[in-house]
């Protein structure tokens, strides 16, 4: 029965394989090892996914992807659901029409061939062979070594399967770069990533934070680092001594004896999932944060969430979020003013909010709200601080605000927010300056077109004054008809006349 089952499973695969790559290419993808001197060039024929390499049972398949129909990625596919478990993300995406090639020398490189540059390479040790193992993990593997000189289980994407560690030397990533799950001494968190013209101003915003409860096992400081793993039984494990989890955070599904391939994945809304295949579709097993409040993308930068309705505002006004301000620009807010509030920023200070992530906060006592505003006022670093008249602290924000929520009047905040009135005070200025030079583009070629036109006039009436004395000359009395067609004259005068003046 479950021979029958794998035979199903893999015929499965190859009809799903077929359908995505439009039938051509499949005798490549049943390649199961890629040796030195490899190369497969990039082909657009493809619909959605060029395969070039599958695991031995043919439910995984390593090659081209194409993403958002329009930029080209190296993934490892799982193939009865087309979803990529591993995804290259090279720091400059070709686009689906590049001329691009995969070659393998010892490394996996991917080459722009129309420029010869490197989007993407594994940068490992040499290596004899790449395969790609039936956990959905792609080696380069070297005979010299029983180990990997490199896989993919080392550098995630936004996804870890069952059976794949994730160290603190590693994180997930959403797939737009926004979010990023990191391990610590004993925990794993969630964080809002720095824009990227931030230049080093704007810290990375912690928003979910996970403990190990450390039932089963100590975390000894100085014994290692910490790793997790998901676990085929329903829970993601955290470690630091093999088989001796320091934390069991279970699924929907632990000890329900549940058997099937699993994942976790940090999504683009910024939360972190689990799922298991149930044979024709991912079924959702665990959420990270149950309250839309909590999550970054709800209302985004500037604003706040309303619990329980999750309606948003901005911070600064009423307009309703998300978008109430770009998170941060260029420099951030130091600049010429020695830290102070000026140019694209503006104080804005609101009763009856709090961060819904205030508890991994830092937080000083402050005698009053005054005081905990002068904490933030001239500090280069600090985009915001809200403080709390019940308990005297004051919480304090490295990074633009966000992941705020309504609270009681108590809780007074302070914050650096990008001024929407300046920014279009800016757009304004900027359009009043556009709209004078196209005035004076328009008057100077109304004057040089009248100009030309009064010149025209001008030829022609000394024109017909001298033909009137030629023909007087000869006694015939005939008053003369048009000079000439003036039709193409008039055009060539006028660009003639144009073009003298602007010289």
């Amino acid at each position: 029965m479950a021979g029958e089952l794998t035979v199903m499973i893999c015929m499965a695969a190859a009809a799903l394989l077929i359908s995505l790559t439009g039938g051509a290419g499949v005798a490549a993808a049943s390649a199961k090892e890629l040796r030195r001197g490899f190369s497969a060039t990039h082909d657009t024929s493809y619909s959605h996914f060029q395969p070039v390499l599958t695991d031995p049972t043919g439910a995984f398949a390593f090659g081209f992807l194409r993403v958002n129909s329009t930029t080209l990625d190296l993934a490892v596919l799982h193939l009865p659901s087309a979803f990529p478990l591993w995804r290259a993300m090279p720091d400059r995406p070709a686009p689906w029409s590049a001329a691009a090639s995969l070659s393998f020398n010892g490394n996996l490189v991917l080459t722009d061939a129309a420029t010869n540059q490197v989007l993407w390479s594994t940068a490992a040790a040499a290596g004899d062979r790449a395969v790609l193992l039936n956990t959905s993990n792609l080696q380069i593997r070297s005979s010299s070594s029983p180990v990997a000189v490199w896989q993919s289980f080392d550098h995630p994407s936004d996804t870890i399967v069952q059976g794949q560690n994730l160290t603190s030397s590693a994180a997930l990533h959403s797939i737009d770069q926004r979010f990023a799950m990191r391990l610590g001494s004993n925990y794993f968190a969630l964080y809002v990533e720095p824009p990227p013209l931030s230049s080093g101003s704007v810290a990375a915003a912690m928003y979910s934070r996970h403990t190990a409860l450390e039932a089963k096992a100590q975390i000894v400081a100085g014994g290692g680092p910490i790793y997790v793993r998901v676990e085929a039984d329903g829970y993601l494990g955290m470690y630091q001594k093999e088989g001796a989890p320091a934390d069991v955070m279970s699924f929907d599904t632990f000890n329900h004896g549940v058997r099937a391939l699993r994942r976790m994945t940090l999504e683009p809304d910024g939360n972190l999932r689990a799922y298991y295949w149930d044979g024709s579709r991912w079924v959702l097993d665990y959420t990270t944060i149950t309250d839309s409040c909590e999550l970054p993308t709800t209302c985004g930068a500037y604003s706040v969430c309303v619990q329980p309705s999750g309606r948003c505002a901005c911070l600064a006004n009423a307009t309703d979020g998300p978008g109430c301000a770009a998170p941060s620009v260029g420099s951030g807010l130091c600049g010429t003013t020695g830290g102070e509030v000026g140019g694209l920023y503006s104080e804005v200070r609101r009763h009856g909010v709090e961060p819904a992530n205030k508890e991994l906060l830092g937080f000083e006592h402050a005698p009053s709200a005054g005081d905990c505003e002068a904490l933030c006022a001239r500090n280069c670093s600090c985009w915001g601080a809200v403080y709390s008249n019940g308990t005297g602290y004051c919480y304090l924000m490295d990074y633009p605000a966000q992941l705020m929520v309504a609270a009681d009047k108590r809780k007074v905040g302070y914050f650096k927010v990008r001024s929407m009135e300046e920014a279009a005070a800016r757009g304004g200025r900027a359009g009043g300056v556009k709209a004078a030079l196209l005035a004076v583009g328009v008057a100077v070629v109304a004057a040089a077109a009248a100009f030309g036109a009064y010149r025209v006039w001008d030829r022609r009436r000394r024109a017909a004054a001298e033909t009137r004395q030629q023909l007087g000359a000869d006694g015939d009395g005939l008053s003369p008809g048009p000079y000439k067609n003036l039709g193409s004259f008039s055009s060539v005068e006028l660009s003639s006349s144009f073009n003298s003046s602007r010289r």
